[in-house]
């Protein structure tokens, strides 16, 4: 499914509720520069199997609000650029996101000056994970807020690029 709907420009909604993912590895750029894209229900995705989530929704700058607290992320090692300027995303669920093996995970809030909530309460990092400027670009606020309810994660993650 890499790339699947990659630079689809002018789709606007999408609902993805009874597609079958059960046996997909890849979703890399899936929906990068979907960049009119507004409204995505990705509700019943599987991604048990998904080891490279990088670049998926990147360039989405019309997304504000994005529920991923299905998405199991057991698997995967690469989350880079994940959310890549998705510039007006204001809200985002990652609750269950899981990254204990996650080893790539640069630049993947980068340029998300709307993002005002961000739940990712049980996000897991391992500790060798490399997250230079994950939060490049993103508001002062949500920085804090960041820094405080995850005093784990490494202050290279906060550079400005």
């Amino acid at each position: 499914m890499e790339c699947m709907f990659w630079q689809c420009k002018s789709l606007k909604e999408l609902n993805l509720n009874n597609f079958n993912t059960n046996n997909v590895t890849n979703i890399r750029w899936m929906f990068k520069n979907c960049s009119s894209l507004k409204e995505l229900n990705l509700n019943n995705f599987n991604t048990k199997n998904v080891t490279d989530m990088s670049s998926m929704l990147s360039l989405c700058k019309s997304l504000k609000i994005l529920n991923l607290n299905n998405f199991s992320t057991n698997n995967v090692a690469n989350m880079d650029s994940m959310f890549f300027n998705c510039s007006s995303l204001k809200e985002l669920n990652l609750n269950n996101f899981n990254a204990n093996d996650v080893t790539k995970m640069q630049m993947m809030f980068y340029k998300c000056s709307s993002l005002k909530e961000l739940n990712f309460n049980n996000f897991i990092i391992n500790n060798g994970t490399y997250m230079f400027c994950i939060f490049s670009g993103c508001s002062y606020e949500l920085k804090n807020k960041i820094r405080n309810l995850n005093p784990n994660i490494k202050e290279h993650a906060f550079y400005e690029n």
